[in-house]
């Protein structure tokens, strides 16, 4: 009987992970050179349709606009500021989200995007790339919500 019971909250446990094994949620940045947090992004999911907009700037740069956008986004606001649009899961594998685009508000260059949780969820692989995934690079944000 308790061998059951506990095989049934081992199993309810795992289930519980893999549901927050999204990208959806509050999620701190790393910085790649000096490993300090940059900002927080928040990742929503309307419909299936995942989009992630900048919620705080950690940096000592708060009032920082994206001079070099070259879209709507040229001189505006990156706290606030979308950067990720039209992420959806991918029809080949459930566990990545890909299909859309991520800004890099430093550059302003926008690459293709794809998301993979990891770690049931904790941290997100994200991997901006320029045609194929293999050109890219992949950062790892951490949940913080």
């Amino acid at each position: 009987m308790k061998a059951s019971f506990v095989a049934g909250l081992l199993t309810l446990s795992v289930g519980v992970a893999m549901a927050q094994a999204t990208p959806a949620g509050l999620w701190k940045t790393i910085d790649d050179e000096t490993k300090a947090e940059k900002s927080l992004v928040r990742i929503s999911d309307n419909a299936g349709v995942f989009t992630g907009k900048i919620e705080k700037i950690l940096s000592d740069k708060p009032d920082a606009k994206c001079l070099e956008c070259s879209d709507e986004r040229k001189g505006q606001p990156v706290q606030g500021m979308t950067i990720i649009r039209n992420v959806k899961v991918s029809a080949d594998d459930k566990g990545l989200w890909d299909s859309g685009d991520i800004l890099d508000p430093n550059n302003g260059k926008v690459y293709k995007v794809r998301l993979k949780p990891v770690e049931g969820g904790k941290k997100l692989e994200v991997r901006g790339y320029v045609g194929a995934p293999l050109l890219g690079r992949t950062q790892t944000w951490i949940r913080a919500d």
